[in-house]
């Protein structure tokens, strides 16, 4: 069974940025969840294409306020952790309401030999419709984005020293 990549909420606007038209959405996020069974290295997503209403783009990535081609990440050192998203940045907003959603990419397993010089490289596409901007109850953040403050306090050790931060 492949794990979910496209979960309910995966489809959102794209956060205004500095210079943007206040109130109006630069373009669409798609947010990619993990397909796999432990972390990766953000070096192993190969080769994103997402398709919105069957329109192609090459997104862009978004790690925190950075933008990156999706070639760039080669050059990443940071980790895909299970419970964070990927964010796949198209430059066209959509409209509200529900759309055909399309994600492919290859995922480079690089502790499994794939040939004899080579990690195992594996091949996904998943294909759903999202509404956009729909929201979900999730543990997850994005990928260089977000911190939520329980892992931020407990990283600290916060919450063993401090019993009134749990109450």
């Amino acid at each position: 069974m492949t794990l979910s990549a496209l979960r309910d909420d995966a489809l959102r606007s794209s956060p205004e940025r500095s210079g943007d038209v206040p109130g109006v959405s630069a373009g669409t996020e798609v947010r990619l969840s993990l397909p796999w069974i432990r972390s990766l290295p953000l070096a192993s997503l190969l080769d994103p294409v997402v398709h919105v209403g069957g329109r192609r783009y090459d997104p862009v990535i978004v790690l925190g306020d950075r933008r990156l081609a999706a070639a760039d990440l080669a050059d990443e050192e940071g980790w895909w952790y299970l419970q964070d998203r990927v964010v796949l940045e198209i430059p066209d907003a959509t409209t509200p309401g529900i759309h055909e959603v399309s994600v492919s990419f290859r995922l480079e397993i690089p502790y499994l030999p794939g040939g004899p010089d080579d990690p195992l490289r594996l091949p996904f596409v998943f294909t759903r419709e999202l509404e956009r901007d729909a929201t979900a109850s999730s543990v997850s953040g994005d990928v260089g984005r977000d911190v939520t403050p329980d892992v931020a306090r407990d990283a600290a050790g916060d919450a063993a020293h401090d019993p009134e931060e749990l109450s």
